[in-house]
């Protein structure tokens, strides 16, 4: 079974709109020859054409470095006819056969009268016949006589780089591939030497020049039919077109960026004084496999840094004294992978690679929890090759199995036992009853057990939060639950208010009552408010368990903004106050009944005169007067009502009852 990076096709569109300008202005730096009465050379403007060549054959350049072998490229241009300029020979999938094609094609011919015979659909035919075709390695698996070979599936990509205008001719490229799908498949099943495609994916970059605006075009992904998945992406030709490509092979082959940071280099212009460079690299997505596994993976968020203008994130990690490369430092290897340069021409990056191929390694180090450093990669070359080799930061594969309890056979002691336990009580599997679904269940099990070990450090010594429960419940037990209720919220805020007002006190974080030898304090709270909020997005699963999280994030941001200061006391009490006597209205609002439904409304917050005249304005101490509802108003503003209307009427009030 072959991915669908193993067979991918570049389809140029080499048709007269490409030979157009992209508006990006190219200008010579001769300064270091100018002398008197020298001319400076015009700018010129890179075509369409040549920013596409350029962004296509970069994508080469990293796959083929990083994969020698199995990661096969096709490029077919299309004009009138299409041009293939490379085939699946290995010996032909490398930068300067792919150059030669190029120049032998030449720039897009120049525009006729008659443009409507320059199309990009015979590439598209070409394309087909091109998957369609077998590899070295999937020829030899088709032939093999092995009684165990299975049946090779043929999985293609196809870039197709093209310009439009509309998202209507999007829909049109996708039919016809489909299409010529197809039609190729029915000819690859009667032929010995061809092969059908089972699955292709499209990638449709529609490329602009700079002053071109494309807001009314929409990114486009989705499934065309069993066999064709196609995604559209629209993008400027210079700059963005090499950031998109740069965006999607990290996708396509499973890579990562790694940027290494505080590179020692003197300067060019002053060679007495060195500067700090960083520079970028990209390497299989495994090298980092170390670094989220065990201990240090809530704090890999601190190391990530997006990159302005790309769709990625990339990894920092700090160079290191450089040193000959030992057997001490080799042996708790645990993978190498190869790298290479994201900027292969810029200067940083030339001094690094010359640096490492003169026979050099470089250490790489990362920052664990409480401002420990430790050393996590090795860049050394090997037979003019570059890797980057993963070493073990946590326990070495060649110590001793860890022991569960205190006695020979391991180090590890201090396990969290205890919570184990705990944790196996709260997770018991019982048979199922007759009648009930088994795979619905099964599901819902699976889906809390990956939700309850999400976040679970194995040791005493790896946590903060699960050392101070007596600070940190009920979060600990409620953010466990799958349903919350109203009150169960304000319990969790007034918890994280009342952690505000202790680190406002510069209270210390105590164990069991007892102040434990370990980091400082406001280290203590650093460690345990990073933990807590990796703790709470391990376990966001509905609206009240994100609007816990957003009540973590919104008192930390508020923290940050001032300056490094912390919150003020009176603040943080106001707020713990006012929680507190939301949640004594909550309980008695919601212990009345056993079956009462929870709160839909939020809380309120009133002023006690608000809550006065809820609890006494409504109630009537005696009955109103009823004169007032005929009474008249005075100039001045007073009411005016005549007592004993009826008073000289025939009917006298005062004639006397009968004895009963």
């Amino acid at each position: 079974m072959h991915p669908f990076n193993h067979k991918t096709v570049f389809l140029l569109d080499h048709t007269p709109y490409f030979r157009t300008s992209c508006e990006s202005i190219v200008e010579f730096d001769l300064s270091k020859i100018r002398g008197t009465g020298f001319i400076p050379l015009a700018p010129i403007h890179k075509s369409l054409w040549t920013c596409c060549v350029e962004s296509a054959t970069e994508y080469c350049r990293i796959v083929w470095d990083l994969f020698p072998n199995g990661k096969l490229i096709r490029f077919i241009a299309s004009d009138i006819a299409a041009h293939s300029l490379n085939t699946w020979n290995q010996s032909q999938q490398n930068v300067g056969h792919l150059l030669n094609g190029l120049a032998q094609i030449g720039v897009p011919p120049a525009a006729t009268q008659d443009n409507s015979k320059f199309s990009i659909f015979p590439g598209l035919i070409s394309a087909v016949q091109a998957m369609c075709e077998c590899s070295e390695q999937q020829h030899e698996k088709r032939t093999s006589l092995n009684e165990n070979t299975i049946q090779v599936v043929n999985r293609c990509r196809v870039i197709c780089i093209t310009s439009f205008i509309s998202n209507d001719i999007s829909k049109i490229i996708e039919d016809r591939l489909q299409q010529d799908i197809i039609r190729g498949n029915k000819i690859a099943v009667a032929s010995d030497l061809l092969i059908p495609v089972d699955a292709c994916e499209l990638v449709i970059i529609n490329v602009h020049s700079n002053e071109i605006s494309f807001n009314d075009l929409l990114a486009l992904h989705g499934q065309v039919s069993n066999i064709l998945e196609s995604e559209t992406y629209h993008v400027k030709a210079s700059g963005g077109l090499a950031n998109k490509l740069s965006s999607l092979i990290l996708t396509h082959y499973n890579l990562s960026s790694t940027t290494v940071t505080g590179i020692p280099m003197k300067e060019e212009q002053n060679a007495s004084s060195s500067a700090n460079y960083d520079v970028e690299i990209y390497h299989p997505a495994e090298a980092h496999d170390a670094l989220f596994r065990g201990n240090v993976v809530y704090f890999i968020g601190s190391l990530m840094t997006h990159k302005e203008g790309f769709d990625y994130s990339t990894i920092t990690l700090k160079w290191c004294t450089p040193r000959g490369v030992t057997c001490n430092e080799t042996c708790i290897c645990s993978s190498v992978h190869r790298i290479t340069p994201v900027d292969i021409n810029s200067r940083p990056s030339l001094c690094l690679i010359n640096f490492l191929l003169g026979g050099r390694s470089v250490m790489l180090e990362v920052s664990r929890r409480g401002g420990a450093k430790a050393l996590s990669h090795l860049l050394a070359a090997r037979a003019g090759q570059i890797y980057m080799h993963s070493l073990t930061i946590g326990r070495s594969p060649l110590e001793d199995p860890p022991s569960i309890s205190e006695g020979a056979g391991g180090r590890v002691t201090d396990y969290r036992i205890t919570d184990f336990g705990t944790f196996m009580q709260q997770n018991k599997l019982y048979p199922l009853k007759s009648g009930k679904v088994q795979g619905t269940t099964f599901k819902r099990t699976k889906a809390r057990l990956e939700r309850h070990t999400k976040f679970w450090p194995m040791t005493i010594s790896s946590t903060t939060i699960f050392n101070y429960k007596q600070y940190l419940e009920p979060i600990l037990t409620l953010m466990l639950q799958p349903e919350l209720r109203e009150s169960d919220v304000i319990q969790c805020k007034q918890c994280i208010y009342s952690l505000v007002g202790n680190e406002a006190k510069h209270e210390p974080l105590t164990s069991n009552g007892q102040r434990s030898k370990g980091p400082k304090r406001e280290e203590q709270y650093k460690q345990m408010w990073t933990e807590l909020e990796a703790f709470l997005r391990a376990h966001c699963i509905t609206d009240k368990h994100i609007n816990i999280l957003n009540c973590l994030l919104e008192v930390r941001s508020r923290d940050l903004s001032s300056d490094g200061d912390k919150v003020e006391l009176d603040q943080a009490l106001r707020e713990l106050d006012q929680l507190s006597s939301e949640r004594a209205s909550v309980i008695r609002a919601t212990t009345d009944s056993p079956l009462s439904p929870d709160a839909a409304a939020p809380v309120i917050r009133k002023t006690v005169l608000e809550l006065w005249l809820a609890k006494f304005g409504s109630k009537k101490i005696r009955p109103e007067f009823t004169g007032l509802s005929n009474a008249t108003m005075t100039t001045n503003g007073n009411v005016k009502f005549k007592l004993y209307a009826n008073l000289n009427r025939t009917k006298s009030f005062s004639k006397p009852r009968k004895d009963t």
